[in-house]
Order: C-alpha cells, then structure tokens, then sequence
C-alpha cells in the first residue's frame, strides 16, 4: 500500500512515530471501524479516527442534530440542524480527511440489526447512552471477534474500556442498572466528552497498529472535577450470558 505524496504530508508526524512510523500507517488506511453512536463521544472520535487515516469509518446513529448537542458534539454546526447526524458527521469527516471513506448508517443498532453492522469492520467503538444498545453491540462483537471500545460520560465523570473476548461487558455490566442516568436528564460538562471520545480514538489506533498496551479487560475511569483517574481490571463472569465466562 503505497502513499501519495499528499498523504506523506499529511501523516508526517505518524510516520515518524516510532510506534506507527509506515507500517502502522498503513495498518490505518486499511483499517475499517465501526462507530456506534455519532454524538458526544462519536463526534471527538469520529475526528480524530479520521484524521488519523483510518481507511473506513461506518457510522451508526438514528438522530437529527439539535441544537442542544453543539454544547459538546463538536462534528455540527448551526447550519446542520435538523440534518441526520451521520450525513453531517460524514460530509465533516471527508472535509477534514479527503482521503478517507465513511459510511453513513442512519438506524439505531438493535439486536436485529448489529451482526450486520458489525460485519466487515475489524473493530468497534460503541458511545451510546442507553444500555440495550450497548448490550446488543456486545453481543454482536462477541459473536464476531471483534474488539469493542466502550466509552461513556455523565455529569462530571467519564469511563473507558476495551473489550475483545473474555471478559466482555456484560462481564462489567449483567444487567440493566435500575438508577441507569442519561446525559438528557443529568448533565454533563461539555469538555469532558472530547475528553473520553479522544481516549476512545486513541485506543482503536493503538489496537489497530499494535502500539503499546491497549485497555483490554480494564476499566479507565475519569474524575474530571478533581482531575483524577484510576484504572481497574475487570473480572471475567463465569455466568455471563454473552461469553460464558
């Protein structure tokens, strides 16, 4: 796989990288990723994956923009209201990296439709706020050996972790939280989405160059109003319904 000169330019910085340098640029160009969920931690990821030459992005969401996700979604503008998020997100995205391809899905990832989604994608990064959603991507990743990036955010407080085998999330999550909260009726800092989703980036170029030591099995978790993290490994379920532990 050969470099324009344009993209030499462009991916100077990577391909001086040690960690990255031509082979590891290369592994990005071919890469293909799937994106669930083009919001608060898509947008900043979305960014960021294709600025660093990932080959493919497909995008996955069902919802228009309004005007209360410009407070932190930082792919749309004013002029996208009322625009499906994945068409803007993916006119953005090619803006920035002419060189990439993005395939824009506008459907929410249910059971039905994840095996399908997660088809022909080498990993997955998962944003989304509700938890049937973030059960059924699981299942499809498991099914399908795929590693799943899995960020979230609220109020102040972010979380990140990769999955790829066992232990899955439903390992870290069985079952639906009964106090589960969402950003829509809890808040959340604006900064901190970009915060997580640019975590969630840097993970999935990391597991697609094979660059240092991914979050696999652990859970990265982010205090932002006392800028403190900690990291804890999560256990595998011998009774996961999903991985059998």
């Amino acid at each position: 796989m050969e470099f324009s000169d344009e993209e030499v330019e462009r991916y100077a910085r990577h391909l001086v990288l040690r960690e990255v340098g031509g082979p590891g640029q290369q592994k990005l160009k071919a890469a293909r990723v799937l994106v669930v969920g083009a919001g608060g931690l898509g947008a900043p990821a979305g960014l960021y994956l294709a600025a660093a030459g990932v080959g493919t992005l497909r995008l996955a969401d069902p919802d228009v923009v309004d005007r209360s996700n410009l407070q932190r979604q930082v792919l749309y503008a004013e002029t996208d209201l009322g625009r499906p998020k994945v068409e803007a997100a993916a006119a953005r995205l090619t803006a920035l990296n002419p060189n990439i391809a993005v395939e824009p899905v506008q459907a929410r990832l249910t059971a039905d439709n994840a095996a399908e989604l997660v088809a022909g994608v080498d990993l997955v990064l998962d944003g989304t706020d509700d938890f049937s959603t973030r059960f059924a991507v699981n299942a499809a990743c498991v099914a399908a050996g795929k590693p799943l990036v899995s960020g979230a955010i609220g109020r102040w407080t972010g979380q990140i972790g990769v999955f790829a085998g066992k232990p899955c999330y439903r390992c870290l999550v069985p079952e639906i939280p009964p106090d589960a909260e969402t950003c829509s009726a809890v808040g959340v800092i604006g900064a901190l989405a970009g915060v997580i989703g640019s975590m969630m980036a840097l993970e999935a170029v990391k597991l697609i160059t094979g660059a240092g030591e991914p979050l696999t099995g652990r859970l990265m978790i982010y205090d932002a109003l006392s800028a403190e993290t900690r990291t804890v490994r999560v256990g595998v379920d011998p009774a996961c319904e999903v991985c059998g532990g």
